[in-house]
């Protein structure tokens, strides 16, 4: 496969699931701004999650200042000059899949094509109260795209770059959402095992479609060591960081190619990291310091796969998460 075709192939997955990612960030943060949260600046504090995350912490403070509910919404959905924005992400899929209709199937064409054209038109009516409606609608376009995928197209090297492109972002974003909510939500001691802990944890696992899973495992309250058990070392669980590296590992195997040989030996390092991990030794190394070394890892294996594989320089990467005092400085003119 030409590299070119590989890189177009690996940028239209990873930029679809990186616009539903986006919209989950989002629907959650909408859903937790509805919650009691015995926090100063709670507004600033809750809406520049979404920002960190994502790593648009620079650009909107440049554009907007103070982190706001309407417009970081706004900025994350349909800001042209966001790079991670849900219009970016769909409007480069649709270009990517366009370069290689020959190696897609017409039905994967078809759905990408209808969602940029469906998006265009709701964007133009969508005011606060349509936006959780809309994030349910990136989601399921999501979802339709990787179903029509994985039941039209052949199992070749494409759908292993397909692959490779989706759970190299997922696992970017599920360290990414655990690290900033894990600092959000460590609840104050009269808050332990109340509604309000109860709810905010709940509102993290439904951002990446895990509370019936937790709930069917533990059957037992949220408790955050728990949480981040599911979403790291679960390898039964879709979106933790085990169920990603899993494939991103088997698909670089089916690869395979001399010059990617780094990349294997990265990928297979994380993988058995996560295998053989207990939860306990990822909290006694630090929560935050295990996810920012796994995103550490994860932008070093994406670095290498550019190398070996793929045509140009990656379109658009995500800054690391920043640290918690960052964060604080911003509540800090509120």
């Amino acid at each position: 496969m030409l590299s070119r075709t590989a890189d177009n192939l690996f940028w239209m997955a990873r930029h679809i699931e990186r616009a539903e990612n986006t919209a989950r960030v989002l629907d959650v943060a909408h859903r937790t701004s509805l919650l009691p949260l015995d926090i100063e600046g709670t507004e600033a504090y809750l809406w520049y999650a979404p920002l960190n995350i994502t790593g648009c912490a620079g650009g909107y403070g440049l554009k907007y200042g103070l982190a706001r509910a309407d417009a970081v919404t706004r900025y994350m959905s349909l800001d042209p000059d966001n790079p991670a924005s849900i219009y970016t992400c769909l409007r480069l899929a649709r270009e990517n899949a366009r370069a290689v209709r020959g190696a897609i199937t017409s039905e994967m064409w078809e759905i990408i094509n209808a969602t940029w054209l469906e998006f265009n038109r709701q964007s133009r009516q969508l005011d606060h109260e349509k936006f959780p409606d809309f994030f349910d609608w990136v989601k399921d376009r999501s979802h339709l795209f990787r179903g029509v995928t994985l039941g039209t197209i052949m199992k070749d090297i494409a759908l292993s770059f397909i692959k490779l492109g989706t759970f190299l972002e997922r696992a970017d974003n599920t360290a990414r959402i655990l690290d900033v909510k894990y600092h959000i939500l460590l609840p104050n001691v009269h808050d332990v095992g109340g509604a309000a802990d109860y709810y905010q944890w709940g509102s993290l696992l439904k951002s990446v479609s895990a509370f019936e899973a937790y709930r069917k495992i533990y059957r037992d309250v949220i408790s955050p060591l728990r949480v981040a058990e599911l979403l790291i070392l679960r390898d039964d669980m879709p979106r933790s960081l085990h169920a990603c590296m899993n494939e991103v590992e088997a698909e670089l195997i089916v690869i395979n190619g001399t010059s990617g040989r780094e990349a294997r030996r990265l990928a297979g390092e994380r993988h058995a990291a996560l295998h053989f991990g207990r939860i306990e030794d990822v909290f006694g190394q630090g929560l935050h310091e295990y996810l920012t070394d796994f995103l550490r890892h994860t932008s070093l294996l994406g670095q290498e796969i550019r190398d070996a594989y793929l045509a140009r320089r990656d379109q658009f990467t995500p800054v690391p998460v920043r640290k918690q005092a960052q964060m604080q400085q911003v509540l800090a003119t509120t």
